[in-house]
């Protein structure tokens, strides 16, 4: 196991290192764009691994979890003022929220029923924010949502930005590994293939689905925030299924 563990860092970072290599090779700003917006969404799938990879629950709700966690971090620095690294850790507490009460329908649901549930959350919250124009601005959208700044160095550039999404993409990458071969992983992987035996040994399958659900929204309103201050600009007709 710790000799798979290592092959594992070996890989990722090989893979990272050769991530970050490529914006020295672009001269394009549209490219560089596109790397980090790759970047944000590794983000959001080490999140969704949780729920749908280990644990087997499909879950398509996703894109209202992204934009809670872009608009709660554009809300709160835009129109407070406040830095943006306590609203990107407010975002991702929302998603911890979210995470706990999303998790609660998989108890009770599973397969096409869990997937059409949790698409209905997407849809929901997305109408929503269409519609709540005096704070979400609509399909007009927000704009004037300021960039991170570390110290006194602004993150002002697009390659400045990927750097810093890249970074955090390896932290929750090598958190998630960590998460994957402990014993919450262990169990995320037995209630997806054998739900029965868990329950046999006296472990309380509802709080393990519900932790998966937590994580993997915790992780996706991290993208989402991060996707709010690198674009500047968020709309409601973003966050759609098709994200």
């Amino acid at each position: 196991m710790k000799r798979l563990i290592k092959q594992q860092y070996l890989w990722i970072g090989v893979l990272f290192f050769g991530f970050a290599v490529v914006p020295l090779f672009l001269n394009n700003n549209y490219y560089t764009t596109i790397l980090n917006q790759m970047a944000i969404n590794m983000i959001v799938v080490f999140g969704l691994n949780f729920i749908t990879g280990l644990t087997g629950q499909m879950n398509l709700g996703t894109a209202g979890i992204y934009a809670i966690g872009a608009y709660t971090s554009a809300l709160l620095s835009r129109n407070l003022g406040i830095s943006p690294w306590f609203t990107m850790t407010a975002a991702v507490f929302a998603g911890f929220l979210l995470g706990r009460g999303l998790g609660y329908p998989s108890l009770k649901m599973k397969g096409v029923y869990l997937s059409l549930t949790t698409l209905a959350f997407s849809e929901i919250v997305r109408i929503f924010a269409t519609n709540l124009i005096d704070i979400t601005g609509g399909t007009q959208g927000l704009n004037g949502i300021p960039r991170f700044s570390i110290g006194p160095v602004a993150l002002d550039t697009n390659i400045k930005y990927f750097y810093f999404i890249l970074f955090i993409a390896l932290v929750m990458c090598i958190l998630s590994i960590r998460i994957v071969h402990s014993k919450w992983g262990r169990e995320f992987k037995a209630v997806k293939d054998n739900p029965d035996a868990i329950e046999s040994l006296g472990l309380d399958i509802k709080r393990i689905k519900i932790r998966a659900f937590t994580l993997a929204a915790m992780y996706g309103a991290l993208g989402g925030a991060l996707y709010a201050h690198f674009n500047g600009y968020i709309t409601s007709l973003s966050f759609t299924t098709d994200l």
